[in-house]
């Protein structure tokens, strides 16, 4: 589907293609995709998002994966660029900044906690400005963020709510926001419809 001018697909859970030309894919997870990405960001270390025979699924000789320092042990001999909350890379003339992404709320804060290092990341892509959140519930640092696309999850359990999700539109600057962690491990379309339903900006759902 285009979206702001990018072809945007959803191969499920938290995995996005996005590509204009270049190709990112975000935490490849169950591939069956068989398009090639430049570059690959991987939020953090649990099997759903950081899952090296799917790396390798997405990847050409040229692939750069972007991940957190928790990612290592699972991304030996893959070309990769470790990051912290903070941090920014340009990489193939895309510009990456790693944001923090973890749990506040108690039912959720032993998934992950602050101090684990999980990310998420604002990436100048073609002339876009894209947020994808990773693995988090609604975080102080989402306040202020000015993007065109925010990928948020809505799911609950081991992320935001639809409600939280929806509530963070409301604190950062987004022209478009697009559900996902829903429908593989967790969840179901109605926690993106009620995201929808909620949210203080244009929701795309995406099959």
């Amino acid at each position: 589907m285009q979206v702001e001018g990018l072809e945007i697909r959803w191969l499920g859970h938290d995995t996005f293609l996005i590509s204009d030309g270049k190709v990112l894919i975000t935490d490849p997870f169950d591939i069956k995709e068989r398009t090639k990405a430049d570059i690959v960001l991987i939020s953090h270390n649990h099997y759903d998002h950081c899952s090296p025979e799917d790396v390798k699924k997405v990847s050409h000789e040229g692939t750069v994966v972007v991940a957190p320092e928790n990612c290592k042990s699972c991304l030996k001999g893959l070309k990769t660029v470790f990051m912290r909350s903070g941090d920014e890379k340009v990489i193939d003339d895309v510009k990456i900044k790693a944001v923090p992404a973890y749990n506040v709320e108690k039912s959720r804060l032993r998934f992950h906690p602050k101090d684990y290092g999980g990310l998420g990341y604002i990436v100048d892509f073609l002339g876009k400005k894209l947020y994808f959140a990773g693995d988090t519930d609604l975080i102080p640092e989402m306040s202020g963020i000015d993007v065109d696309i925010a990928f948020l999850p809505v799911s609950g359990t081991y992320v935001m709510t639809a409600e939280d999700a929806a509530e963070a539109t409301k604190v950062m600057r987004v022209k478009i926001a697009i559900p996902m962690h829903y429908g593989s491990i967790v969840g179901s379309r109605r926690d993106a419809e009620r995201f929808k339903e909620l949210a203080s900006c244009k929701v795309i759902i995406l099959e």
